[in-house]
């Protein structure tokens, strides 16, 4: 047997640097071309990111982005906190209540880039109400709800997320009616499931984003009791949240994206694209509701159910971007949640609201995005305001003032 002999050549040096400087070189394209994920809940509000990826606007700033629809708001949740999500389309509140626990555990961080929309959702009742409690008549609520528990010892209704958006507007709503909250029962249901657990019977009533009030007047399910702009006009709800290590170690791509988002929600806002959009997210691998549904109240044309015929509104509908009004990430909502979860029992003491808001907000990321696309950056940050439904002055430097004197 003949024995093969292996003679090694040294390579001059400057042969091995050049081999390590292609290998890590290909190495950081390879990190830095990773596709960013995004997920999202389906909702009409999930536009900006769906119409983003649709018109080609990710791949227009130079960033590839995988889309994919989520199970639920735990779900969102949970995959950004893992990584498993760099981002997603997320109640605006969620960060906050997750930081709290009041959603998740304390102390975890998902960081807001940017708001996605404001308005469009809805409260929903079943047709046990329908002529008792008509559009708007909050006096009614309570008497009817009272004969109700009564007759049948419990009422049910189901928001999304505990400290989530949908939650807030409910227990404003019941607060407004003068309802006890403590009489009721309240559950946690995902927007997309509302319709068919009204349907069998598992909820009087239920908040939740558009397309899902529109689809139960469309199946004869329920009926419109109030809009969500009725109780807030221009309230924050949706926002692009972010894991914590991607806005660290991502920024450029961070920036792509919020770039993309933001060109999609000033074309969103066009009302001349919103017929293309609602056909769009109406396909099933988005909302998978039907497209007049979403078409009619995208367009603020809202058919009640009940009889009631059709409410229109023509400057408080569903709106993605108002100038750059919607998007601006503002820590004075930031701290009304907060207060909320305070006023409502979530928690017992009153947080740090300052802290959580300055470690949760990119504030100044969305400013300097902002300024390169010559977008007008809001100056009302932590000026006080009133709901439109509830007049109490709420004050973002004092919130404990506010929890003094707001009806729970």
């Amino acid at each position: 047997m003949k024995t093969i002999k292996t003679q090694i050549v040294a390579l001059p040096k400057s042969v091995l640097v050049l081999a390590v400087a292609v290998s890590t070189a290909f190495s950081t394209i390879s990190a830095q071309s990773d596709p960013v994920r995004l997920g999202f809940i389906p909702l009409t509000d999930c536009s900006p990111i769906v119409m983003a990826k649709e018109l080609g606007l990710f791949k227009k700033y130079g960033v590839e982005v995988v889309v994919t629809k989520e199970s639920s708001w735990a779900n969102v949740r949970d995959k950004i906190l893992t990584g498993e999500l760099d981002g997603a389309h997320c109640l605006y509140s969620m960060p906050f209540s997750v930081y709290t626990g009041v959603g998740g555990k304390a102390g975890s961080e998902m960081k807001i880039a940017m708001m996605l929309n404001v308005n469009g959702q809805a409260i929903t009742l079943s047709n046990d109400f329908c002529g008792k409690v008509g559009f708007k008549q909050m006096n009614k609520v309570t008497p009817v709800v009272a004969a109700k528990l009564k007759a049948e010892k419990e009422v049910t209704f189901a928001m999304t997320f505990p400290g989530g958006t949908h939650d807030l507007w409910l227990r404003n709503w019941m607060s407004s009616a003068g309802l006890n909250q403590k009489a009721v029962k309240i559950i946690t249901i995902p927007p997309p499931q509302m319709v068919a657990n009204m349907k069998v019977g598992n909820m009087d009533g239920y908040c939740v984003g558009e397309p899902w009030g529109g689809v139960a007047v469309k199946q004869g399910v329920g009926f419109t009791q109030i809009a969500s702009q009725d109780i807030w006009k221009d309230h924050p709800e949706k926002a692009l949240v972010v894991n914590k290590d991607f806005s660290a170690k991502r920024k450029a791509d961070l920036v792509k994206v919020m770039k993309a988002v933001m060109e999609a929600c000033k074309w969103l806002d066009v009302p001349a694209n919103r017929k293309k959009a609602a056909a769009i997210i109406g396909k099933a691998p988005y909302v998978n509701a039907p497209a007049d549904v979403i078409e009619g109240r995208l367009m603020g044309d809202y058919n009640l159910g009940c009889n009631q015929g059709t409410e229109v509104y023509d400057n408080d509908y569903m709106l993605f971007h108002k100038g750059g009004a919607v998007n601006y990430p503002r820590k004075s909502h930031a701290i009304w949640a907060m207060a909320q979860f305070v006023r409502f029992g979530y928690l017992k003491e009153e947080p740090n609201y300052q802290a959580i808001a300055d470690k949760l907000i990119l504030q100044d990321l969305y400013e300097e995005v902002a300024a390169s696309m010559k977008i007008k950056i809001p100056t009302d940050d932590m000026k006080p305001f009133s709901l439109t439904m509830d007049k109490t002055v709420f004050n973002p430097a004092n919130p404990s003032a506010y929890l003094k004197v707001v009806k729970h």
